[in-house]
């Protein structure tokens, strides 16, 4: 569904970030790379642009890491400023009520009981979470690492940004609690 919202995160994405916008054009590549940007975000700040599956961090003025993400599916997407009020290294999963109405299939085995999936490499939440808060509110979206790798590239999430577990152990030693996360 096309709504005014995301009508005018489509529309600020192109007018604030036009050289970010472009990067569509070019074929899809998650490897962590450092790129020019043209609009200026002061360093430390985070920008994911979810048409184009990249997370941008960055690390100077007009500078920044660009990882490859996964993204959520239609309707299911974060957008929106956020800061990092929590990090995780291989953190507790359960699927959000929500989710377990959403995907009785996949997720019936949380239905009415509290198990919390432990951290480790069946999780998937991956290797590191950065939880995203407005407000000092939870918003339950996530930036994480996937045990789906293939899903990097794809709008395939219930609404987190998933990366490479490699890619989110990186970013995870770079960013503080307080960052600055804008989703457009």
């Amino acid at each position: 569904m096309f709504t005014r919202r995301s009508f005018l995160a489509t529309t600020s994405a192109a007018a604030i970030a036009p050289s970010l916008a472009t990067a569509q054009s070019q074929e899809f590549d998650p490897t962590p790379q450092f790129v020019r940007i043209k609009k200026e975000y002061l360093p430390g700040q985070m920008l994911i642009l979810p048409r184009s599956y990249y997370l941008y961090f960055v690390t100077e003025p007009r500078k920044a890491i660009r990882y490859g993400v996964g993204v959520g599916k239609a309707g299911l997407e974060f957008t929106g400023t956020a800061t990092i009020d929590v990090k995780k290294e291989w953190p507790t999963w359960r699927p959000t009520d929500e989710m377990i109405e959403r995907s009785p299939q996949t997720y019936g085995r949380f239905k009415g009981n509290d198990y919390v999936q432990p951290g480790g490499p069946d999780n998937p939440l991956g290797a590191r979470a950065l939880y995203l808060f407005q407000n000092g509110v939870d918003t339950y979206f996530r930036i994480h690492g996937t045990t789906q790798p293939e899903t990097i590239g794809h709008s395939a999430s219930n609404g987190c940004i998933r990366m490479l577990n490699e890619h989110v152990v990186d970013l995870y030693q770079r960013v503080p609690i307080g960052t600055v996360v804008t989703v457009l």
